[in-house]
């Protein structure tokens, strides 16, 4: 059974990422990118499907774990009778490769450990070709299973059905190295990784980028790891910003509403890159937008709601069966249905997202604006769709609120950099969509009681609403927001967090329920801060933050009956939503700043 959600840190690459467990097993690792198939999958299923233990053999041993500071170099203290030891891990930020190195140091005494190495690739499916190819002075192991391999170095391993077995001790001052490479089994392997390099060159360029942070406020510490989860789920060299590092980690335990969130949202990425903006990061902002011209390529009007981390379209959603899902909950997806559908919200993200970045300096190149321009076309000539909206139900397709409001976000961004900033584009016809747009929302989207209705002709209540004095279509204390606020209040907290809207309303198409939606959580905590009740908001957030496990990562719900995580993990869009809301506490408004 794999380990509580919570339970799991954090390597990354900015290419892929492994999710490590508190007793020292990986049990995820897609290599050499997020979404490729699994290597180790033992996170839903069991070890057979893959995993890589190391841990003393002394059952009695007892862990403690941090990140090197401002990094994601994993530093786990084992303390036993025999004596104390520490395995320090990371993957590497190399151009042409890709590793896992897992490094045991003695601190005193005497304490063998033992590893255990379990590989199957492609989501369980292919059991590989394992041979010996090294030396009883420098021992390898390599395995290859159709397309792709990987040598494991520094420890003699012995097979046992399928698993391979070593042991290894280390005594105070002593150090031993296991490293993990992959590659694609018709090139050589690569060769043995310089780990001291490796260890120095990681550490300072996370270190590095951290130093480049600019935020002066309350909860410094979880704001600086929430900016380092963006990172490191933003791809090194392409530029995509995916919205977990996982699959089909249940929303609800032993449920179906499983999906997979190792892809581009356009409006997750969009967010991300506001945070990331918000505090000083231009650069980041300028990569991403030159995936998005190439994921869109030359036609705006066929635009997805998500790519592949290279700007892929083609991501079909299909079940797995050879894994058997996490604590049962079944079945697996891999790809995400929801790339065929139409949310009307997502173009207006990408605009405010991308008029940040013009706020904050950020010159628009010779193809930037006229994608944004013909994106603001497609707005218009999409007035007239109903849409799945932000949370992707499956059910039948509506007006929902939120959406038209970041559909009038699009056409305000668009009027806004004509007039302000001098770009080409007809304003003065947007500027009449926009209002015609304002006037139906107004009309329509709001409920005879005075608050945002989910959707047009509903009584329902959203948590998506919350975002909307974010853009600027009303102020956080207009009237209808407040109203809104007590009705979400009313009918969307569980023990004081909110939910996404009520799943038994039937307009997702779903069976089953969720736990509370942390992004929502936050944005909430934003809405009490921006409207003076600043108390509530601080007690809130001290409450959401301490959801965060003892590395400071988030998923994207919690189960607050059982006081645990749920959901795939670590999700961008919590760790996005906790930084605005810090930003909150401190006095920042963010984007709905700029609005005029």
């Amino acid at each position: 059974m794999p380990a509580p959600i919570e339970d799991y840190a954090l390597l990354s690459d900015c290419r892929t990422g492994a999710l490590v467990s508190r007793e020292g097993s990986i049990d995820w690792l897609c290599l050499p990118r997020f979404d490729a198939p699994s290597l180790f999958g033992a996170l839903l299923g069991a070890p057979e499907n893959g995993c890589w233990s190391l841990r003393p053999t002394d059952d009695t041993a007892t862990p403690q774990r941090h990140y090197v500071s401002d990094t994601f170099i994993l530093v786990t203290r084992w303390e036993t009778p025999s004596g104390v030891a520490e395995v320090h891990e990371l993957m590497p930020l190399h151009p042409s490769r890709s590793d896992v190195v897992r490094r045991i140091v003695g601190i005193s005494g005497q304490v063998e450990f033992e590893t255990e190495l379990r590989l199957h690739f492609d989501y369980s499916r292919r059991l590989p070709w394992v041979r010996q190819v090294g030396t009883p002075e420098e021992p390898a192991l390599r395995a290859t299973a159709g397309p792709e391999a990987v040598i494991v170095r520094g420890v003699q391993l012995v097979a046992e059905d399928h698993v391979h077995r070593g042991t290894l001790t280390v005594e105070a001052g002593e150090s031993r190295d296991l490293v993990l490479s992959w590659f694609p089994s018709h090139e050589h392997p690569p060769k043995p990784l310089d780990v001291e390099e490796a260890f120095a060159a990681t550490r300072s360029w996370w270190q590095g980028w951290a130093s480049g942070i600019a935020h002066d406020g309350p909860h410094r510490d979880e704001v600086v790891r929430s900016l380092l989860v963006l990172r490191a789920l933003t791809n090194k060299d392409t530029g995509g910003i995916v919205a977990a590092a996982t699959t089909s980690l249940p929303e609800q335990f032993g449920g179906s509403r499983n999906w997979d969130y190792r892809f581009v949202w356009l409006r997750d990425a969009a967010l991300t890159l506001e945070a990331l903006i918000a505090h000083g990061f231009l650069e980041e902002a300028h990569h991403w937008r030159r995936w998005l011209l190439r994921a869109i390529a030359g036609e705006p009007g066929e635009v997805q709601i998500m790519y592949g981390i290279a700007g892929e379209r083609d991501l079909l959603e299909r079940e797995m069966p050879s894994l058997p899902g996490y604590e049962g909950a079944a079945p697996v997806r891999i790809g995400n249905g929801a790339v065929d559908q139409y949310q009307g919200d997502v173009i207006g993200e990408v605009l405010v997202a991308l008029e940040a970045a013009r706020l904050a300096g950020l010159e628009e190149g010779d193809f930037s604006w006229p994608l944004q321009r013909a994106l603001i076309e497609h707005v218009v000539a999409s007035l007239d769709r109903p849409d799945n909206g932000i949370w992707e139900i499956r059910g039948e397709p509506q007006w929902f609120t939120h959406s038209r409001v970041m559909m009038w976000a699009a056409l305000d961004r668009g009027v806004r950099a004509v007039r302000e900033h001098g770009l080409s584009g007809d304003a003065d016809r947007w500027e009449r969509t926009r209002e015609d747009l304002r006037r139906d929302i107004d009309d329509r989207g709001v409920h005879a009681d005075g608050y945002f209705v989910q959707h047009f002709e509903s009584a329902e209540v959203d948590a998506s609403l919350l975002v909307l004095p974010q853009v600027g279509y009303c102020a956080p204390d207009d009237p209808r927001m407040l109203r809104t606020v007590q009705q979400i209040e009313g009918t969307l907290l569980r023990d004081g967090f909110v939910l996404r809207y009520r799943t038994e309303s039937g307009v997702d198409g779903l069976e089953g329920g969720e736990h509370p939606f942390l992004a929502c959580s936050f944005w909430l905590v934003e809405q009490y801060a921006t409207t003076g009740r600043v108390d509530e908001a601080r007690v809130l957030m001290e409450r959401l933050v301490a959801m965060a496990n003892d590395l400071g990562l988030l998923s994207e719900e919690y189960d607050v009956g059982n006081d645990r995580q749920a959901g795939n993990t670590p999700q961008a869009l919590s760790h996005l939503t906790l930084i605005r809301a810090a930003d909150a506490l401190a006095g920042h408004r963010g984007r709905a700043a700029h609005r005029s």
